[in-house]
């Protein structure tokens, strides 16, 4: 199985939208894969709510059967768009881990 984990800090405003706004609408799209790429065992996303300082403001853990699987998905059309949208500037950072079990 394969686990792909990623977090985001949000900028305060980017996109006419607050941060936490751009956070709610990245995890409203994130989670809205789970119908359109099939062959995602499962994608979970949430805004955070620990306030402290070390903290981001969404998290995405997905699952896959295998790193083939994980590819189709990074390169599928409605998750490319959503990556794109992501660097438009909505976001401060992001870090990612990838990892089998």
């Amino acid at each position: 199985m394969i686990k792909h984990l990623v977090l985001w800090k949000m900028k305060p405003m980017a996109d006419n939208r607050t941060g936490r706004e751009n956070a709610e609408v990245l995890v409203q799209r994130l989670n809205a894969l789970k119908s359109i790429i099939p062959n995602a065992v499962s994608i979970e996303a949430g805004v955070n709510f620990n306030d402290t300082a070390a903290a981001y403001d969404v998290g995405l853990h997905t699952a896959f059967k295998t790193k083939e699987d994980l590819e189709a998905y990074q390169n599928h059309p409605a998750h490319v768009r959503i990556a794109e949208w992501v660097k438009s500037g909505i976001a401060e950072s992001k870090t990612v881990a990838d990892f089998e079990i």
